[in-house]
Formats: C-alpha cells, structure tokens, sequence
C-alpha cells in the first residue's frame, strides 16, 4: 500500500521557521515529481511548491518564492519544505503530493496524498 505521511506542522508566530517532511512508503516516486498543496481555512486547496524526479527543477507559487523550500532526497524516498519567515497567511493544512510531471516541474497532475498536517501562524 502506497503511503505519504507528513509530519513536522505546528503553531508558531510570525517570522518563525517549520520544516515539513514527508515519509513515503509502498513504492519509490523515483521518476515522478513530488510537491506540496496547501488548503487555508474556508479556501480551495492550493499549489505551493514542486520539485522534478531528478530533484534538478524547483517551481513555487509566488508568494512563497525566496521563504520556502522544496528538497527531496536522494534516494527519491522522501520530500521536504523548507519554510522560513512565516507569514500568518501561510496558515493551511499541507498536503504532500506525488504523481507524473514535466522535466521541470511547471507541470504536475498529483494522484498519491498525504493526510495533511495543519500549520498556523499568529500575528
């Protein structure tokens, strides 16, 4: 059985850093991109970061560029969101994604979900 588990959310205040990781087993997304969703209270869920299966390709949603993040291991097992300088309207539940993507990761359909783990920023 393929599983994604985040972990790593919590509260914090503003201008703080969180690390999200995301353990995968079942399978190797090896030659998939892998990326991060977030959905913000009473809103849609959102793109928020991805990275290509070579690891060599980053694309983020704008306003998270130069804060966060986005890395993967070298055994293309697990994922990770590096986020700094927290923003309260980084507030969301974060959901690891993995699925087929292009080279460079402007491009990405998810298939495989992760739970969610929920991050909240005060002011």
């Amino acid at each position: 059985q393929v599983r994604l588990e985040e972990s790593g959310g919590g509260s914090v205040q503003a201008g703080d850093s969180l690390r999200l990781s995301c353990a995968v087993s079942g399978r190797t997304f090896s030659r998939d991109t892998m990326g991060w969703y977030r959905q913000p209270p009473g809103k849609e869920r959102e793109f928020v970061a991805a990275i290509s299966w070579s690891g060599g390709y980053t694309n983020y949603k704008e306003s998270v560029k130069g804060r966060f993040t986005i890395s993967r291991d070298g055994a293309k097992k697990n994922l990770y969101l590096q986020m700094n300088n927290l923003k309260p309207e980084d507030t969301a539940i974060y959901y690891c994604a993995a699925g087929p993507g292009n080279n460079d990761a402007t491009w990405f359909k998810p298939n495989y979900w992760g739970q969610g783990t929920q991050v909240t920023v005060s002011s």
